[in-house]
């Protein structure tokens, strides 16, 4: 069997290392002949302010990841800490079953959850292979901010980000 380089158990201490790591909790969503998919992702980030870009991470044996090159857009929703019961049935298998009782609307040609914390509306301008994921860069072409607090990710558990009381001097 060949491994990759540094595979002598670093893979495990790479899981816990990142699982040390909170990260923020969205649902990519896309369209396919009119029928919504969507994934839950920890691995987004901003790319870029001038333009407006994004990257996310999504595993690349990914449904969704399918429609997303056939279509070249994805929706972004970063989900509110209210939404963990969301982000757990978008991380199971299941298509467009996973929209069963789901508030959402169409919104720049993508699915919008309602009532999730911010939503960006994106465009593919870049596809990057990245072991088993594949990493997509995208130009964002829409984006709208909720209030609350966002969920988050963190040793295996959901929660969400609380302010330090600041100490100035």
């Amino acid at each position: 069997m060949n491994r990759p380089p540094g595979d002598d158990g670093v893979r495990d201490h790479f899981r816990e290392v990142m699982a040390g790591v909170p990260t923020p909790v969205s649902v990519v969503t896309s369209l396919d002949d009119g029928r919504p998919h969507g994934t839950t992702v920890s691995a987004f980030a901003s790319l870029s302010m001038a333009p407006p870009m994004v990257l996310v991470a999504l595993d690349h044996r990914s449904d969704l990841l399918a429609v997303v090159r056939r279509t070249n857009r994805f929706g972004l929703n970063v989900l509110g800490s209210d939404q963990a019961a969301l982000a757990t049935a978008f991380a199971r298998k299941g298509g467009s079953l996973k929209f069963t009782g789901v508030l959402w609307e169409t919104a720049d040609g993508v699915p919008r959850l309602l009532g999730a914390r911010g939503f960006l509306g994106c465009a593919v301008a870049r596809v990057v292979d990245g072991g088993d994921h594949v990493v997509l860069l995208a130009d964002v072409r829409v984006a709208d901010s909720g209030t609350g607090h966002p969920l988050t990710y963190y040793s295996r558990d959901f929660g969400t980000h609380v302010a330090l009381d600041a100490v100035r001097p």
